[in-house]
C-alpha cells in the first residue's frame, strides 16, 4: 500500500503509521473547493498505463517496494485493508457523523462475517463503508481513477514527480512516479523510475518536487534540458524536451494612484496557486515596487486554492524568518506539525489582502498566515472555510481510498475548516488606517 500525501508539500507531510504506509509520495495538490467528490474527475490527466522502470542487470536495487499481486489478495482482505486505513488515520471533524474506534470495529466484525464473491462486490462494500462516515472527502477510487490521479501532471511535460528519502549524500532524490505515454517527456526518452539530476543545468538534488516542477514549466513549444539517471542504477543522460502544454500565469497586476494622488498602490490578483504563482508574483512585486508602489493590495477573492505548496511559498515572501505559516493537527502525533519561514521577507511594506466567501483552501492559508503575523489586514467577506488534509492510499489491487487525516490550524490556533476567516474591514481602508491596525497588532504580540 502506498500513501500519496496531498495538501502538505515539501514539509513534507509527517509520516503516517508504519503499519499503513509503505512509502509516502508528496504530490502537492490542494483538495480545494473545486475538488469536491468525485475528486478524480477533477483531474484531467491521461488514462494511459504507467510504464514499468527498466530493469538493470548486475545492479543492487535497494529501493524496491513490496509488491502484492491482485490474485494474492482476497476480496475480504481488500475490504479489510480499506477498513484498516480508516481505523488508523481518519480524522473525524465537526459536520460529519459521530465516529469512534469502537463503532468502527463493529464494521470490521461485519466484514469478517461476510463472504465477498467478486472484486466488484468488494469495491461496492468499500464505497458503502466509507460513505457511512458522512465525510464527503473520504471516498473510494477505482483502479482507473487511481491511475489517473497518480499521473496528474503539474510539470507541463507529462510527468509526475515523487520525492525519495535521502540517500548516502543526505539529499532527497526526485524520481518520475508517472509518465503519460506519448507525452513530451516520454517521446524524448524519459521513463518511469528515472531520477531527475538537473534541469537546465541547475542541480535539483535536495529540492522539492514542487520546486522542480516549477523549473520544468514554461511556454508552449520551448525546450527544457533534463539530466536523468535511468532506473535505479542506469546511465546518466541529458535529454531535451519540448514543452507542449501551456503554462498559464495566475498573476495579474497594475499600479494605481490613491484617491488623493499622493501615493501609488500595487494591485495584484492571484487567480489560483499553481507552480508559476510564486515566480510570477516575485516579478510583479519587484516591478511594482520599482515603479513607486508604497504598499500592496493582494486580491484573493474567488481564489479556490490550488497547490498548497505554492501558497506556502508565497506566504514566505512577506513573513519574517521563524514565523509560523500554518500548523497541522490529526489523530496521530506524526500528523501534528508546523511550517515556519526559513528566510527574511522580500517585501516589508503594508499589505491589504482582499477575500470573500469563495476564498478557500490554499488562499485561506496565505490569508491567515499574513494576518496572524501582523503583516496584512483582511478586507471583504468571511472566507469559505476549507481546511482539511486528505491522503490517498493505494490498495493492493490498484484501487485506492482518499481519507481525511488532518486539518489546518492558523498561527493564532484557529481551526479554518467550517469556520473560515473573518476579515478586519468590510471596505478598503486608507493607508494610515492600515498602518495603525498593523502597528497595534504588533504591539499586542510583544511579550
Amino acid at each position: 500500500m502506498r500513501a500519496f500525501s496531498f495538501l502538505l508539500p515539501s514539509l513534507p507531510l509527517p509520516p503516517l503509521p508504519q503499519n499503513i504506509v509503505l512509502k509516502t509520495i508528496t504530490v502537492s495538490l490542494s483538495l480545494s473547493l473545486l475538488a469536491s467528490p468525485p475528486f478524480a474527475s477533477q483531474l484531467e490527466a491521461s488514462a494511459a498505463e504507467l510504464l514499468k522502470p527498466a530493469s538493470v542487470e548486475l545492479c543492487d536495487e535497494t529501493e524496491k517496494e513490496e509488491e502484492v499481486s491482485e490474485e494474492r489478495v482476497t476480496n475480504e482482505e481488500l475490504v479489510e485493508e480499506a477498513w484498516e486505513v480508516v481505523s488508523e488515520a481518519f480524522l473525524p471533524y465537526s459536520g460529519v457523523r459521530p465516529w469512534s474506534p469502537e463503532s468502527w470495529l463493529q464494521k470490521k466484525e461485519d466484514i469478517q462475517q461476510s463472504r465477498v464473491q467478486t472484486r466488484s462486490r468488494a469495491h461496492d462494500m468499500i464505497r458503502k463503508m466509507l460513505a457511512s462516515l458522512g465525510d464527503p472527502y473520504t471516498r473510494f477510487l477505482s483502479p482507473a481513477e487511481f491511475a489517473k490521479m497518480a499521473k496528474y501532471d503539474m510539470t507541463g511535460i507529462g510527468v509526475n514527480l515523487k520525492e525519495v528519502p535521502a540517500g548516502a549524500d543526505g539529499l532527497v532524490k526526485l524520481k518520475v512516479l508517472g509518465i503519460i505515454l506519448d507525452g513530451p517527456a516520454h517521446s524524448a526518452g524519459i521513463r518511469q523510475g528515472d531520477e531527475i539530476l538537473s534541469v537546465n543545468g541547475i542541480d535539483v538534488r535536495g529540492k522539492s518536487a514542487f520546486d522542480v516542477s516549477s523549473l520544468l514549466q514554461g511556454p508552449k513549444e520551448t525546450f527544457v534540458t533534463i539530466q536523468v539517471k535511468h532506473g535505479n542504477c542506469g546511465p546518466v543522460e541529458s535529454i531535451k524536451v519540448e514543452r507542449q502544454l501551456i503554462a498559464k500565469t495566475p498573476v495579474f497586476y497594475r499600479l494605481e494612484k490613491t484617491e488623493n494622488g499622493d501615493s501609488s498602490v500595487g494591485y495584484i490578483r492571484i487567480k489560483e496557486f499553481n507552480a508559476l504563482a510564486k515566480k510570477d508574483l516575485v516579478i510583479a512585486l519587484k516591478r511594482l515596487q520599482n515603479s513607486g508602489a508604497s504598499y500592496f493590495v493582494l486580491d484573493l477573492r474567488d481564489n479556490l486554492g490550488g497547490l498548497v505548496q505554492s501558497g506556502i511559498e508565497i506566504a514566505k515572501l512577506f513573513l519574517d524568518k521563524g514565523e509560523t505559516i500554518i500548523s497541522t493537527a490529526g489523530r496521530e502525533p506524526q500528523v501534528q506539525n508546523s511550517i515556519h519561514t526559513e528566510t527574511e521577507p522580500l517585501i516589508k511594506t503594508p499589505l491589504i489582502v482582499m477575500v470573500n466567501n469563495r476564498t478557500a483552501s490554499a488562499s485561506e492559508i496565505v490569508a491567515s498566515a499574513l494576518h496572524d503575523n501582523c503583516k496584512a489586514v483582511l478586507v471583504g467577506q468571511r472566507t469559505f472555510g476549507k481546511g482539511l488534509i486528505q491522503s490517498v492510499f493505494e490498495l493492493h489491487d490498484g484501487s485506492g481510498v482518499v481519507v481525511t487525516i488532518g486539518k489546518y490550524i492558523t498561527p493564532k490556533e484557529m481551526d479554518i475548516n467550517g469556520n473560515g476567516i473573518e476579515p478586519d474591514f468590510d471596505k478598503l481602508p486608507g493607508l494610515n488606517e492600515v498602518k495603525d491596525y498593523l502597528s497595534q497588532c504588533q504591539f499586542q504580540r510583544t511579550p
